[in-house]
């Protein structure tokens, strides 16, 4: 396993931009899929976006399809969620999850490592 830290959360209004890190530990975190997933106050954890990597394939939530990027740096092993024309209905605890399997999960048990999340908060 790895040991992920969430960073760049925070509050803004709507339209703005918001770039989220996931800074993780261990030296094979290149041989890792990570994905972002969200949890709004009450409702289930859902994913957001995703990053394989065996060929750095992406894989978007419809909701933020066309306003939200993931990316990786291998040598810094952080992936990024750049974040542009938020909604409030983008407020929630984004968390970060890896796991070395072959394919991509777009599922919460499809991943075996998790950060503890930050907080997005995005006011009309």
């Amino acid at each position: 396993q790895v040991q992920l830290v969430e960073s760049g959360g925070g509050l803004v209004q709507a339209g703005a931009s918001l770039r989220l890190s996931c800074a993780a530990s261990g030296r094979t975190f290149s041989l890792y899929n990570v994905a972002w997933f969200r949890q709004p106050p009450g409702n289930e954890r859902a994913v957001v976006a995703v990053i394989g990597w065996r060929d750095s394939s992406t894989y978007y939530a419809d909701s933020v399809k066309g306003r939200f990027t993931i990316s990786r740096d291998n040598a810094k092993r952080t992936v990024y969620l750049q974040m542009n024309s938020l909604k409030p209905e983008d407020t929630a605890v984004y968390y970060c999850a890896a796991d070395p399997k072959y394919t991509i999960s777009t599922t919460r048990s499809g991943y075996t490592s998790w950060g503890q999340g930050t907080q997005v908060t995005v006011s009309s």
